[in-house]
């Protein structure tokens, strides 16, 4: 029989239809205890990882029978990819379930930084109110307007389906060009970095964090970008420098922005919650009970796979 380790209390969708083979242990609180680790890692098969969890060298040390890593999430930078091969334990992610409602909220952080939706729902709930006005609560429409992409993979093409559905133009940065059937698809063209941040109204990240993307966005990239252009972040905090971001808001060198992710979470600086033009969501981008349903299924059958010798599709250190 083996035996699964689940580190967070997470839907036992799935899990629940591995059969008699597997002995799923599922923590007692809403993460796993040290004590429940303690009771369990010895013969341990398999782990259940959750993004934005580290899984630490030492607790991997002390499992000498795991074999394969389970993410719960498409971003695995909680896990330690390079020592994880150097054990020879597979490690797998759940990309195919979080693609649409991640770009369904990097579209809603779209629409309310630009038409201001958080400040004036805000403003609206104090005692001084908003006074109306024919020219007074000013915003930006996205119709017609330019959406830059950077990472134009399964998240970064849904959120251009979404945006055509505004009448958006599309352009995207990606280390290699999509195919054309691809961009004709989406009417996207790939142009360099740099040009991206110089014609965008709007930049959206959609890349994960690695080595070459940690700070991808700093002072000098902000510089680059419009006066009146927005960011949008709903891939991983440390892909921008949040302190050069808050002044860039600050100082007006952009529009505003919406966010998802931050780079020391679960903190969220006070200096960026205090300004008009930022609209901030707690990383739940993924938070829907359908995709937490779909990812646990696809997590157990990750598993299932493995241990049956079939071909898994989400292996991310092959």
């Amino acid at each position: 029989m083996k035996k699964i380790l689940v580190t967070y209390k997470i839907p036992s969708t799935g899990f629940d239809e591995l059969g008699g083979d597997y002995e799923v242990i599922f923590p007692k609180g809403d993460k796993i205890s040290e004590e429940e680790i303690n009771e369990h890692i010895g013969n341990t098969d398999a782990i259940v990882s959750v993004f934005g969890h580290a899984l630490s060298k030492e607790v991997i040390d002390r499992a000498p029978q795991l074999k394969i890593i389970a993410n719960f999430g498409v971003g695995y930078d909680n896990v330690d990819i390079n020592y994880a091969s150097e054990k020879g334990i597979v490690v797998t992610n759940t990309p195919n379930p979080v693609t649409e409602p991640t770009a369904e909220l990097a579209m809603g952080l779209m629409i309310a930084a630009a038409r201001k939706i958080g400040s004036l729902n805000n403003k609206l709930r104090t005692a001084e109110g908003v006074s109306v006005g024919v020219m007074k609560n000013l915003s930006t429409t996205l119709t017609g307007k330019t959406l830059g992409i950077i990472g134009m993979g399964a998240i970064g093409q849904a959120l251009a389906r979404r945006a055509l559905a505004f009448n958006m133009k599309i352009i995207y940065h990606n280390r290699r060009p999509l195919s054309s059937e691809i961009e004709t698809q989406y009417q996207a063209s790939k142009i360099p970095f740099k040009d991206l941040l110089k014609t965008a109204d709007v930049v959206s990240l959609n890349t994960p964090l690695t080595a070459e993307t940690k700070h991808l966005i700093s002072h000098d990239e902000l510089e680059l970008m419009k006066s009146s252009a927005f960011i949008i972040n709903t891939a991983r905090g440390n892909v921008i420098n949040e302190n050069d971001l808050i002044s860039a808001l600050k100082a007006s060198k952009i529009a505003g922005a919406g966010l998802d992710v931050y780079e020391n979470e679960p903190h969220i600086p006070e200096a960026l919650l205090a300004l008009d033009n930022v609209v901030a969501t707690p990383h739940v981008g993924t938070a829907t009970m359908e995709t937490r349903e779909e990812m646990s299924m696809q997590v157990s059958d990750n598993i299932k796979k493995f241990f049956a010798g079939e071909l898994v599709e989400c292996v991310v250190n092959a």
